[in-house]
């Protein structure tokens, strides 16, 4: 799952308590655990949804255009 720290915060990851979650807009991928899921319900992490999809332009070799 992908989160990020709620804004002004910053999150120690798990095992790891010298490196931090921080707020960034892009987040960070982290494994689906107790730790996280605590993270999250008690509002120190906020999950980052994917972006839907853009539709692309696709350019077609000659033929009826």
């Amino acid at each position: 799952m992908r989160v990020k720290a709620a804004p002004g915060l910053m999150c120690p990851k798990e095992g790891k308590p010298r490196e931090y979650i921080n707020d960034g807009p892009k987040g960070v991928d982290v494994p689906d655990t107790s730790y996280y899921q605590r993270l999250l319900y008690d509002g120190s992490l906020l999950e980052v949804l994917a972006a839907p999809p853009t539709v692309s332009t696709v350019k077609t070799k000659g033929g009826d255009q």
